[in-house]
C-alpha cells in the first residue's frame, strides 16, 4: 500500500465515524463538481474541525475569505445561532452563484452573506460599515495576499477572536526562503506576521490525507 493510499483510508474512517456525509453536503460538492469548479473543498473532517473550532470560540460572527462553492461554508454555518451572521467573500461570479445555492439548500440563506469580487476590494468595503468584530475568520483563498488578509483579519476581529489560515504548507515548500513562487512567499510572509505581530499568538500544523500534504495556521487575536 502507498503511503498516499493509506493516508486517504484513515481520512476515510475518520470521516465516516466522525464526519459523515449528509445530503445537503454531498449536494454541495456534487454541484459544485457540475459547474466546473476546481476541487479544492476542505476535506469532510477538516470541514468538522472548522466547525467545531467555531462552536468551541462560541462565535457569533464569522468572516470567510474564499467561498469557492459554500462546502466550507455550511460546516461553519452549522456552528452559528439562528442569529448569528456569516459573511464570505468570493472572487468569482460564477463560484458565487452556485455557493448561495449550496447555502440556500443548506438553510443557511438568512445567516450567510456572499459577496463577489477581490476580496482586497471587498474587505475595506465591509470595514467601512462598521460591523461587530467577528469571532472567527477562516482565510482560504489566494495565497499570494495571505498577509493582507491576515491584516484585515486583524483589523475586524477582537481580543480572543480566532483566525485560520488554510494551505500554508504548500507540499513543504513553505521552508524555501528564497522560493520565487508567490504563493511561497505570499505564505511565508503570512506567517511571519502572525510571528512578529504583538497583537497575535499563533502556530501551524502540517497534515496528511485525502488532500495530499498540506497544513493550516491558527492565530488567535489577544488584547
Amino acid at each position: 500500500m502507498s503511503e498516499s493510499q493509506l493516508w486517504n483510508d484513515v481520512d476515510d474512517y475518520f470521516t465516516t465515524l466522525l464526519a459523515p456525509a449528509d445530503e445537503t453536503l454531498t449536494a454541495a460538492l456534487r454541484d459544485s463538481d457540475a459547474a466546473g469548479l476546481p476541487q479544492i473543498a476542505v476535506a469532510p473532517n477538516q470541514g468538522k474541525l472548522l466547525q467545531l473550532l467555531a462552536e468551541i470560540q462560541g462565535a457569533r460572527r464569522i468572516l470567510e475569505i474564499g467561498t469557492l462553492g459554500g462546502y466550507s461554508t455550511i460546516w461553519l454555518g452549522r456552528a452559528l445561532p439562528a442569529d448569528g451572521r456569516l459573511i464570505t467573500f468570493e472572487y468569482d461570479a460564477t463560484h458565487a452563484e452556485v455557493a448561495r445555492r449550496n447555502l440556500a439548500r443548506a438553510g443557511l440563506d438568512k445567516i450567510a452573506e456572499v459577496r463577489v469580487g477581490p476580496a482586497l476590494e471587498s474587505l475595506p468595503k465591509l470595514a467601512e460599515e462598521n460591523p461587530e468584530p467577528f469571532d472567527f475568520v477562516f482565510i482560504d483563498a489566494d495565497k499570494v495576499n495571505n498577509p493582507h488578509y491576515v491584516e484585515w483579519a486583524l483589523e475586524l476581529t477582537r481580543p480572543g477572536s480566532l483566525i485560520v489560515v488554510d494551505n500554508v504548507v504548500r507540499s513543504g515548500r513553505v521552508t524555501e526562503a528564497g522560493s520565487a513562487e508567490p504563493s511561497v512567499r505570499g505564505t511565508r510572509a503570512a506567517l511571519e506576521l502572525i510571528a512578529a505581530h504583538p497583537k497575535l499568538s499563533g502556530t501551524a500544523i502540517q497534515t496528511v490525507g485525502s488532500k495530499g500534504y498540506d497544513g493550516f495556521a491558527l492565530a488567535r487575536v489577544l488584547a
